[in-house]
């Protein structure tokens, strides 16, 4: 008998930084990998639909909630790190601060940005995560995947197209199952004391406690989002219970009961004012779900 738990019309907002989203008609938390088959064999079998979720860090549920299966990869940890070789074999739902912590204190170089993203290594894969001119695609050797209709597949990290925060897994419907990453021997004490300095920097310079999704838009290279929309004197505005946060502006706070559509109208008030101001029209780096 499989223990997986199945749950029925329970909150998205729990499972998202913002604290917003309506229901999921089904949601999952699976540990280990039999009870993601199970699930992939049930919903194949329900003929429903499936929306996988990591640690909603870069989500935007919509209010009226989810169709379908909302498997949540959060549970779903492991880390096997091997200091001889820099090989780091992680499983996707582990989060990206306990992954760099614990590179840096087997002395293996080359995570130290990632300390601060409060997401999980599949969502990063998927994202193409970065902060500080790093990104996870240039440690990436390999991802183990699975696709909803049951198929294993072993993917190398130069075949996932990687862009600017973009991967091939964004046009496809993979479940990413674990990853191999590839560091350098360098020295703990070093790489420890710098991995402290991001978090810091981060602390200082982000509403990292404020219930937030991350940055909200793709950064115009070579300009940068934050601050185009800081220059227009947007930093503060509201609109319903959303605001553009006094720290970052590239950050939209759920300051007060924000309801998805209090977000959406004001990334689109942001997008309007950039566009009108300097021809730019800002891209969303957060996910929207069920609209």
């Amino acid at each position: 008998m499989n223990s997986i738990q199945l749950e029925k019309n329970i909150s998205l907002a729990n499972f998202t930084t913002w604290r917003i989203g309506g229901p999921a008609e089904w949601i999952a938390q699976p540990k280990n990998i039999e009870e993601i088959q199970y699930l992939i064999n049930w919903i194949n079998k329900e003929k429903i639909s499936c929306n996988i979720i990591g640690a909603g860090s870069n989500l935007l549920i919509n209010d009226k909630g989810i169709k379908g299966l909302s498997l949540c990869m959060r549970n779903f940890k492991g880390i096997k790190i091997d200091k001889s070789n820099g090989i780091i074999e992680v499983l996707s739902g582990e989060m990206l601060p306990t992954l760099a912590r614990k590179a840096a204190a087997s002395g293996l170089h080359g995570l130290e940005w990632a300390v601060g993203i409060p997401g999980t290594i599949g969502g990063a894969i998927v994202m193409n995560a970065g902060a500080q001119k790093n990104c996870i695609s240039s440690y990436l050797e390999s991802i183990t995947t699975l696709s909803l209709t049951g198929e294993y597949k072993i993917l190398k990290g130069k075949d996932l197209n990687f862009g600017y925060r973009y991967s091939l897994l964004q046009d496809e419907k993979l479940i990413v199952i674990s990853a191999r990453l590839k560091l350098t021997l360098g020295h703990a004490e070093q790489i420890r004391q710098v991995t402290n300095e991001n978090l810091s920097h981060r602390l200082k310079t982000q509403p990292y406690t404020a219930q937030t999704c991350g940055s909200v838009f793709r950064n115009p290279e070579p300009l940068k989002a934050a601050k185009l929309i800081e220059e227009l004197g947007l930093k503060g505005f509201r609109f319903g219970g959303a605001e553009i946060s006094k720290i970052h502006s590239n950050f939209i706070i759920n300051a007060n009961k924000a309801s998805s559509c209090d977000v959406r109208e004001l990334i689109k008030y942001i997008q309007k004012k950039v566009l009108d101001a300097y021809g730019i029209l800002l891209e969303t780096e957060v996910k929207q779900c069920g609209f």
